[in-house]
């Protein structure tokens, strides 16, 4: 998001998002708005990435149409319905109805889950777009087994990594070259994500490339397409925060 994107969001009170940008989590962690898009539900379904849908209207409506996975808690219950979510308060929560319910996010935004957004359009803009939607009774209980991406590596097995170093493995940095100036992990190469596909003979096919940002998903991008380049690789799906002096603080998502 560019600094103008984020004053012109700021002004309207939130911010729409195709996917969860590596520039949000200052705006998250705010309690501000977040605004997501069909598109980004979509790829959490497509990637088989667990995730919270929550279909906030009556629950005849509901019945008629509501999106695949979606759990059945009106707007006027919601906010007795704490003790029905994870434990995990880092789980994408998505709640969508006829309109945006901002007192809905900010309800759920309250019990502490980060990761809540609005679905921008509700169960019209689903469809719109060639999405299928389901009928009869929705699902009342909330299932939330989330489990690793493909590629993911282990925060542990990172960390050693980037402690002791190893002989075939490189860590691949791929935030931009304003973010890495301000600190980078010792031993680390920087290559942005923006630049990968014309830097791709930089890096060896005879070690694994262990590839970073700043919450995973550039990182991953990279690793998409790293691994369809033939490399060995797999990508960090955490927040990480490195300072000046190569010290480094990586936070589970």
């Amino acid at each position: 998001m560019s600094p103008e994107s984020a004053r012109r969001a700021e002004a309207a009170g939130y911010t729409k998002v195709k996917v969860f940008h590596d520039g949000l989590p200052a705006w998250k962690k705010a309690g501000n708005l977040v605004v997501s898009e069909p598109a980004a539900l979509k790829e959490l379904m497509d990637k088989d990435i667990a995730h919270v849908l929550i279909d906030l209207r009556d629950a005849k409506d509901a019945e008629k149409g509501f999106i695949p996975g979606a759990v059945s808690i009106t707007s006027k219950d919601l906010s007795a319905e704490k003790d029905r979510f994870p434990g995990d308060k880092s789980a994408p929560v998505i709640l969508y109805a006829d309109k945006l319910d901002e007192e809905a996010f900010r309800t759920v935004r309250g019990w502490g889950y980060g990761n809540t957004s609005l679905l921008n359009g509700s169960i019209a803009a689903w469809t719109k777009n060639g999405s299928k939607a389901e009928k009869g009774k929705l699902a009342t209980a909330i299932s939330y087994v989330p489990k690793p991406r493909p590629g993911e590596i282990a925060i542990e097995e990172f960390k050693a990594i980037a402690e002791k170093g190893s002989p075939d493995k490189i860590i691949l940095d791929v935030r931009e070259a304003d973010e890495a100036m301000n600190g980078m992990i010792r031993g680390a190469t920087n290559i942005p994500e923006s630049t990968i596909k014309n830097r791709l003979k930089e890096l060896p096919k005879d070690k694994e490339i262990i590839t970073h940002c700043a919450t995973g998903i550039r990182a991953e991008n990279v690793f998409e397409e790293l691994k369809e380049a033939g490399f060995k690789t797999r990508f960090l799906n955490a927040v990480i925060q490195v300072d000046k002096d190569g010290k480094y603080e990586i936070t589970k998502k």
